[in-house]
């Protein structure tokens, strides 16, 4: 399981819209985001963290320290 905390996730659309995006990363399994703390929980086999921070910077929510 990775946790990544990202910044600018706001509303419940922001959750979504994490959730679909990162709907075909390979091997994911499940993603759930706490939309209070920022969190990014992401289960799955052989995952690639730098792949799934970069795209989730590139929809706008930047890696922000845990």
């Amino acid at each position: 399981m990775l946790e990544i905390k990202v910044g600018n996730v706001k509303c419940n659309s922001c959750v979504a819209n994490i959730k679909t995006s990162l709907a075909d990363v390979s091997g994911l399994e499940s993603v759930e985001v706490d939309l209070a703390s920022g969190v990014v929980s992401i289960n799955g086999e052989s995952l690639d963290r730098q792949a799934i921070v970069s795209k989730l910077a590139e929809l706008g929510y930047p890696e922000t320290v845990l």
